[in-house]
Formats: structure tokens, sequence, C-alpha cells
């Protein structure tokens, strides 16, 4: 290579050194590059790597090798080699914790090469202890080969010693197992290594069920037994220890009996399906094995009913998993009402387990810690003999009203469950006699915790409804009906269903003291229906035959009425003195709504009170309608009122008036937002007005806007001031604009009041045209109107 060429290259790759000084890669590149430069050259290129990067084991190694082969053909003697050994030496300085046997083994190997004994024999030790115990086994066999390569009986049995020591170490299991059990028995016990007390147990659990042939001083089965009450959130990986002890013992038996007790002892689902996968496995490979083995060794009748049964009872237990599961949920919660449902379900088609299940159940969950609804369990029960027509047997249920319940409406279902038992056979009297009985039960407070449901359940509103309906069909109802009412627990609903009921059977009056009595029990917004209801049926029943007495109700329903329910009330009032009553009484009820109702129902009232007006005294006598509607409402209803007010005026014929409503009108308008009114009102110029009253109309939209702006400027002056008392002066909120308000107040004296922006629409831009320019509708006026002046 051309000298000159070398050199950049050189200096190419010490400046590419000198901006990545810690970068392997690097150096190594640049030392492959100068391979052919002198040793002494080389190594001083090695150091100063390694003085950048002492930990780089590629660096190290490379650099360790080279000099290894530099003195490969020297004399032992040669002081050379002592520098390389030195060099070893730093390496395992900063090389301590990298753990790998490569760098030892040729270090070793080099010192076996020199022959310096004792020396070498020391690296070995050195390097045994600075290596972990796993790659112990890369360093043996050099090191029993130096052992055998010199001369040294009494180092050579040590060395062997130490080495059978910790290669027969692994199969004095039972000694093991003796300490570990010490350890973990002992509390003051602290492991070096950070281990718990359940690891080290665990480490014990597999080293004596794993190895039940080689640990034989200790008593396995009591030892895990023991770790099942001391680790209850393992117990899943403790009993499939001790069933696998069992396996690998061969006692397969002892091992099925453990896995059924760990099945129906664990209470997670966890555990439970650890231990049945190890149980399913562990059928799966008795199977697989009897198959091999007879296949192996020729099939035996024995071996096909051998194997007939195995299988047998491999599909058993896959069958079991359900019902096993819901077992270790039930354990869990006993007082489970689902679970005990699906535990039902999955004996379908066994009766006698169903019975079983459903006593076991009615036994076991507690009413006051059940969850869900432990009365279902009674009803179910009793339907099951009911399905399978034992009717006696179904009237279990019956002994369901004794059970203290937690809530009176699980005893109140049980009762009327009762009935309905009854009810689909056609034993009407004694469905009637059952609900009889729970209704005139001992009575105590409805919400007195402290007395048992029964003593309560008489004000069951669900009880007496079933009576209700009952005594409808077959009994004396009305008696029936005061009773509930008499213990006031009946809701709006059967009040009316107890008036419409009285009314189908011709006992007017009675169903309008039915309303009474309900109205009398309850208050507003409860009340609500059984008014709507009794007013209207009311008036059915005698239009306007008892007027007074009719207002006397509408005025008693009004009287405390909420605004949210007066509408309707209202209508229907209005309506009663509309057909039976005066005109003007109608009108006065119209206008009482205006003002009863809710804000947001008052644009709707007025409208129907507008439109009754018109059609009873004609239009004329909305004027004062319209005039009180703008008044009240909103400004957008407002604005909706005065162009329909203006429009019916100008179909009268009152231009006049419907000008001056415009202009009412206009004040509430903001040209920028509502251009529709301006546009109906110039519409409306064009075709009814002049000159002066166009004028006018602008006039009017340019004051309105300049009111709009006057009120948005004011509000951005205040927000100003509040800005600038919170922060400091205007001049720190905008800098260099301290001369604001002087600047907008010169310039309010040069600009035209008169010129405002009106936006950028036609219709704008139409309006902003001289009156002379605006398109006056022109109409021929008959010759009749100017009599003599016409020749003039």
């Amino acid at each position: 290579m051309d000298p000159v060429v070398d050199a950049a290259a050189s200096d190419s790759e010490e400046e590419e050194i000198m901006r990545n000084q810690f970068s392997v890669k690097c150096w190594l590149r640049y030392i492959e590059f100068k391979q052919g430069a002198p040793k002494p050259r080389l190594n001083q290129l090695y150091e100063r790597a390694l003085k950048l990067l002492p930990c780089s084991y590629k660096l190290w190694y490379r650099y360790l090798k080279a000099r290894r082969a530099q003195v490969k053909h020297r004399c032992v003697t040669d002081p050379v080699y002592e520098d390389v050994n030195n060099c070893h030496e730093r390496a395992f300085v900063f090389m301590h914790k990298v753990g790998n046997a490569r760098l030892w083994l040729d270090y070793c190997q080099f010192l076996m090469d020199q022959g310096r004994v004792t020396h070498t024999r020391r690296t070995f030790d050195r390097a045994l202890r600075a290596l972990p115990i796993t790659q112990h086994s890369r360093i043996w066999p050099l090191y029993l080969r130096f052992l055998r390569s010199h001369p040294l009986p009494e180092t050579a049995v040590r060395g062997y010693r130490r080495f059978l020591k910790v290669s027969l170490s692994v199969d004095r299991l039972d000694e093991a197992a003796q300490r570990l059990a010490t350890v973990v028995n002992d509390e003051r016990f602290v492991s070096k290594a950070g281990k718990s007390n359940y690891q080290l147990w665990h480490e014990l659990c597999d080293l004596i069920s794993q190895n039940p042939d080689k640990v034989q001083s200790l008593n396995v089965d009591a030892i895990i037994r023991g770790g099942l009450t001391r680790f209850t959130d393992q117990l899943g990986k403790l009993w499939c220890s001790l069933a696998d002890y069992y396996i690998r013992s061969g006692h397969f038996e002892k091992a099925r009996d453990v896995y059924e007790e760990a099945i129906r002892t664990v209470m997670t689902v966890r555990d439970f399906t650890q231990v049945f996968d190890s149980y399913a496995q562990f059928e799966e490979s008795m199977i697989a094995a009897k198959m091999e083995t007879a296949s192996e060794l020729g099939r035996e009748e024995e071996d096909d009913v051998d194997l007939e049964l195995r299988l047998a009872r491999f599909e058993q237990l896959i069958s079991r998993r359900p019902l096993l599961l819901n077992s270790v949920l039930l354990r869990q919660n006993p007082h489970h009402v689902h679970e005990w449902h699906k535990r039902v379900a999955l004996h379908q088609g066994r009766p006698r387990e169903i019975i079983n299940t459903y006593t076991e159940a009615v036994q076991t969950v507690d009413p006051f810690k059940a969850t869900g609804k432990p009365h279902t369990l009674w009803v179910a029960f009793a339907k099951f003999y009911e399905d399978n027509g034992q009717l006696d047997d179904a009237r279990v249920m019956e002994k369901a009203t004794k059970v203290n319940f937690k809530q009176v409406d699980d005893l109140a279902s049980v009762w009327c469950q009762c009935g309905e038992l009854e009810l689909r056979h056609e034993n009407y009297d004694e469905a009637l006699r059952l609900l009889g009985n729970c209704a005139a039960a001992r009575r105590a407070e409805y919400f007195d915790g402290s007395e048992p449901v029964q003593n309560r359940v008489y004000k069951s509103l669900k009880v007496w409804s079933m009576l209700a309906d009952l005594e409808e069909s077959l009994g004396t109802f009305q008696v029936l009906y005061d009773r509930i009412l008499d213990l006031r627990i009946a809701t709006p609903q059967i009040v009316i269903n107890y008036a419409m009921f009285l009314e189908e059977h011709k006992y007017f009056e009675e169903s309008f003291k039915a309303y009474e009595r309900g109205i009398s029990l309850f208050k507003w917004p409860n009340v609500s229906d059984i008014w709507s209801t009794y007013l209207t049926k009311f008036i059915a029943r005698y239009g306007g035959r008892k007027l007074e007495r009719a207002r006397d109700l509408f005025e008693q329903a009004l009287d405390g009425c909420p605004p949210k329910y007066a509408k309707t009330l209202y209508l229907l009032y209005a309506q009663l003195e509309e057909e039976w009553g005066l005109a003007r009484h109608a009108m006065a009820v119209y206008d009482r709504a205006t003002r009863a109702v809710e804000p947001a129902q008052q644009y709707d009232m007025f409208n129907i009170y507008i439109k009754r007006a018109a059609e009873i005294y004609g239009v004329t006598h909305t004027r004062g309608i319209y005039q009180k509607a703008i008044e009240v409402l909103s400004d957008e209803h407002a604005r909706e009122m005065c162009l329909r007010f203006a429009d019916m005026e100008c179909k009268l014929g009152e231009i006049d008036r419907a000008r001056a409503i415009y202009s009412f009108c206009s004040q509430i308008c903001d040209p920028r937002t509502t251009g529709a009114f301006w546009q109906t009102w110039k519409e409306f110029e064009v075709r009814h007005g002049n000159e002066d009253t166009i004028r006018e109309m602008l006039r009017i939209r340019r004051s309105v806007q300049a009111t709009y702006n006057t009120q948005v400027n004011f509000m951005a002056s205040q927000m100003l001031k509040v800005s600038g008392s919170a922060t400091g002066t205007v001049s720190d909120l905008a800098p260099g604009q301290s001369g604001l308000g002087r600047e907008e107040g010169e310039l309010a004296q040069q600009a035209n009041p008169e010129e405002i922006q009106l936006g950028e629409d036609e219709d704008e831009d139409e309006m902003d045209l001289e009156p002379n320019e605006v398109r006056l509708e022109q109409q021929s006026v008959p010759a009749a109107v100017f009599g003599s002046l016409k020749e003039d």
C-alpha cells in the first residue's frame, strides 16, 4: 500500500477514535487495521483502548490472545512470560464479575504450558471460587488433566476428593431433606439468599415428592399436610406435590384418594383448577401407559377390562368437573342462591339428586346472609314437585311462610306463589283462604326490623294486590279496597283501578268517593294521575249537569298544583267551560293558565289562548292577549308574537297599528342576528309605506344597531377594568397600548356616528339605499278620486 495512503487512512481512523473514544467497535476496527504494525505498537494500542474501556470482554480476550501468541516460541524462563501473566492478572481485576470461564481456561492452560505447578493450582482454585457453580463443569476437566500430568499424589488426591464431593452430593438427598426440614421448622432462620419460609418449604416439598426412593427418613405425608394448614393460599400446589409423591412411589390408588380429597376441600377456583388438571393428566398418563404395555406384551381379556375401567373413570372425572367447580363456589359462599340454582340445573334428569339439592339448599342458606333472593329456592322446589304431578308435595312451600326472611317482600312473594299454585289447580277458595290468612296476620310496625317479617307482612302491597284481584273475581271487593286504603298502602294505580272497577259495575258515586279518598292520601306530584282521571271521568259522567261541583273540583285540584302539571288541568278546565259553561269563564281560565304554567310552556299556552279567543270572540279580541304575551314571554318568543300580531293588524287594514308593533319589536331585534325581522319590516314598508316611513325605519335600525354596539363596548370596557385592577394597568396587559382609550375617543370624534357597518348581506345592502332608490310598489288611483282636479 502507498505510504501516503496508509498514513491518510491511519489519520482517519485516529480521528474516528477521537470522536468515539468509548466505542468498542471503533477500537476493534482500528486494531484490525493495525494488525501489520510492530508488536509494541499494537500492544500500546490495546493498552490505550483498555484504559478507556477496562471492562470490555472483547478487548481483553483479543489482547490476551495476542500477548500469548507473541511469546509462544520463546523460552518459558523469558521475563516476557511474567509480563503476560501480569497482564492476565490485570484482566481479572476488572473482569471478576463477568463470570466467563473462557478467560480462566486460557490463563490456566497458559500457566500449565509454563510448568508452574503451584501457581497453576492456585489459579484453578481461584477460578472455582470466582465462577458460579453452573460453570464449574468447564473448569474441572482441565483441572483433572493438570492433576494427572504431574507426579504429585497428595495434590491429586485432594483435588479428586473435592471433585467427587461435588459430584456425589447430588445423590445424598435424604440428608439434604433433613437439613432443609430443620431450617423450615426454625422460625428464627434467615436465608442469606433472601428466600422466604414458603420458598424453602416449596423446595422441600419438591425435593421429597420428586425423590421418594431417596428420601426415607422423613414422613412425607405428614410434612406436606402440615404445609396445607400453614400455607392456605397455596393449597393447590401442595396437594399436587402430595399426589405426585404417591405417584412416583407407585401408590396410584392413594394418589387418587389424595386428588379426590383435594377437589372436595379446596376453596378457590385457582386451586381447584390446578388439582383437577393434575388429576386429569394423571388419569390420561395411566391410560396411555396401559395401552403402551398392552401393545408391547400383547392384549389379553383382563387388559381390556382394566382399560375400559380406566377410560370410564376418566370420562366420569371430566363429566363431574362442572359439579365439582360448583361445589368449590358453594364452599366459598354456601348462601349464594344463584349457585344453588345452577347446581340443580347440573342435575337435570336426575330427580332424586334435584330433591336432595333443594333440601340441602333451603336448610343451608341463611336469609340474612344470602346473596340473591332466598325465597326463589322454595318457589323452584315447589314448582319441581308441581311439574311432576305431586301437588301435595308442592305445598312444601307453605313451610317457607314460617321462615324468617330478611325482607318482607320475600315472604310476600312466597304467599303469592302459594296462592298462584292453588289458582293453577283451580282451588280458588283455598287460594283466597291462604291470602286472607296472610292479610290477617299479627300486626307490627312495617319498618320495625326487630319484628319478624311474619308480623309485618300484613302491610305488603304485593299480597293485597293479589288478594284484590281474587276478590274482584270471587268475593267482596269493596271491603277489601277499603282496608287497603285504611292501611295507607295503596298506590295511585290501585286507587284508579278501584275506582274504575266500581265504575264498570255502575257504582259511579262510589268510584268518585274512591278518587277523593286517594286524593287525600297523596300529594303532588303523585296525585297527578288521580286528579286527571277523576276530572275526566266526572266530566264524562255529568257534563254540564253538575257544573258548579266540577268547578269546585278543578279549583281544588289547581290549588297547590306545581307548574309542571298545571297545563293539562287548565286545558281540561277550559274545555269544560267552553262546552258547558260561559265563554268568559273559559277565557279567564286560559288567562290564569298563562301565568300558572312553567315558563317553557307559556308560549304554547298563549298560542292556545289566542286561537280559542279568535274562534269565540273574533281576532280583534286577541289584541290584549298579544300585548300581554309580548310583555311576559322571552325575547325570542316575544319577537314571534310581534310578527304574528303585526301580520294580523295588517290583514285587518290597521297599517299604523302594525307599523307601531314593528317599531316596538325592533328594540329587541339586533340587526346582526335577527335579519329575518328587519327583512319582514322592509317588505311591509315597501307594500304599505312611503319615503318618510322608510326613512324612519332606517333611522330606527341604525339607532338599534348603535344601542347594541354601545352595550358590547360597555361590557368590554368593564372587563378591561376588572382585568386591569386584578393584574395592574392596561399597559401591563398590552405594552404599547396605554393610549388606547384616548385614541378611541379621537376616532369617535372623527368618525361619523351615523356610519354603521351593517354587514355584507344583500338584504342589508339593499336597506342602505336612499329612500329615492327604494323600489316602491305603485298602484293606479281611480279617476273618480280626483273629481274636478282631474282637468287641472
